[in-house]
């Protein structure tokens, strides 16, 4: 029985892993484990430790040991490189122990870039989820980086395989299956919204989100965005669930603009919420303004408008639910006013997946083939 150990270092990534974990824990071929570290460990984002370990009550391996692993591997505000040493040394001494025969990692962190790099230099298969995406700050480097190290790829559509290609990635070792997180998205047994706001006080019935993350790359475009948009939730005087940031270089910046937040009726602060919880928010909300992925993944999928602040996702795809605006105060407020007027609903955008990414995933690890790919990766030419 193959072995699979899951690396999950954020409320993000853990949407995507989900129900890949859930799919392997089904087949009944697999010997599944986690390790939760990053994000996840910090008390500031909600501990949501407590997430994982709700999806995974039971979780043992066959010799009855608990196969979810908590590795804490910073403490607020210490930089993403000992971040990364940290989490190296972690995870291989926790290989040694579980000796997995797969590794599976999801997108841009520096967790997923530990996860890699022990695999790599362990010679344990590294399986990269949503790899051969774009983005405007380091994550694009790191992603990159992650696939170079990784050899084995669930890319979410045919653009995202092409890049691998170019990249020198063999054909054989990616397989599309599409964005995991949309099999929770169309998923029929989400809570229903009043579930959901019962659960995190929140008292709005219309309602925007508001999601800003740091760019690593431009922390003064940083500061001085995340100020702009918060004057513009201010003045636009609406009512706003508003989601601590990531905790990436510059978030202090963020944290001392929402300081004129957290006094305001009409904002909801909210450090976190389990995968499924922020789904039916999102679903039902007016639109989501800020700077994350969620604009651009998730939104489409709902057909709820985004408005994109500035240069964080400069280069991923586009659709019509989004509005792209410069980091100022006026544009933002501009795009919010005419969003909440119109409350306009968009025809659902399946460009990266169409619910069975978890299927498309265990099928592969069924198929005798994908296990005998060497560890000992060569760069293909075109």
């Amino acid at each position: 029985m193959k072995k699979v150990l899951f690396l999950t270092g954020t409320r993000a990534d853990f949407g995507k892993l989900k129900p890949l974990i859930q799919s392997c824990d089904a087949a009944g071929q697999f010997e599944t484990a986690v390790f939760i570290t990053g994000m996840h460990t910090l008390a500031r984002y909600g501990y949501t430790v407590d997430e994982v370990y709700r999806t995974l009550p039971e979780h043992r391996l066959r010799d009855g040991t608990r196969s979810v692993y908590v590795y804490h591997n910073q403490v607020q505000g210490e930089p993403m490189e000992r971040v990364l040493a940290n989490t190296i040394e972690g995870l291989s001494r926790y290989v040694t122990e579980f000796r997995p025969d797969l590794i599976v990692i999801h997108g841009d962190r520096v967790e997923a870039l530990a996860g890699a790099i022990v695999g790599a230099l362990r010679n344990i298969l590294v399986a990269h989820v949503e790899g051969g995406e774009v983005s405007g700050t380091v994550d694009e480097l790191i992603r990159h980086a992650v696939t170079k190290m990784s050899h084995l790829h669930f890319v979410a559509n045919n653009e995202a395989c092409r890049r691998l290609l170019q990249l020198g990635e063999i054909a054989k070792t990616i397989h599309v299956v599409g964005s995991p997180d949309i099999d929770l998205m169309l998923s029929e047994s989400l809570p229903d919204l009043a579930e959901v706001k019962r659960y995190y006080d929140v008292p709005f019935d219309a309602y925007g989100i508001a999601m800003f993350h740091p760019v690593t790359t431009d922390l003064e475009d940083t500061g001085r965005s995340a100020r702009a948009m918060v004057d513009a939730l201010l003045a636009s005087g609406r009512e706003h669930v508003v989601i601590y940031p990531n905790n990436d270089e510059g978030c202090e910046l963020i944290f001392d603009a929402y300081k004129q937040l957290e006094t305001c009726a009409a904002i909801k602060m909210l450090p976190s919420m389990r995968v499924e919880y922020f789904l039916v928010l999102l679903r039902n909300a007016r639109y989501l303004v800020g700077n994350s992925s969620a604009g651009i993944r998730e939104c489409p999928v709902f057909g709820i408008p985004a408005v994109n602040i500035s240069t964080r996702q400069n280069g991923r795809a586009d659709a019509k639910c989004i509005v792209n605006v410069a980091g100022q105060r006026d544009a933002i407020l501009g795009a919010i006013d005419q969003i909440w007027r119109e409350n306009t609903r968009y025809e659902p955008d399946m460009q990266f997946g169409a619910g069975n990414s978890a299927e498309r995933f265990i099928a592969a690890l069924r198929q005798p083939d994908f296990w005998n790919v060497s560890t000992q990766k060569t760069f293909n030419d075109i």
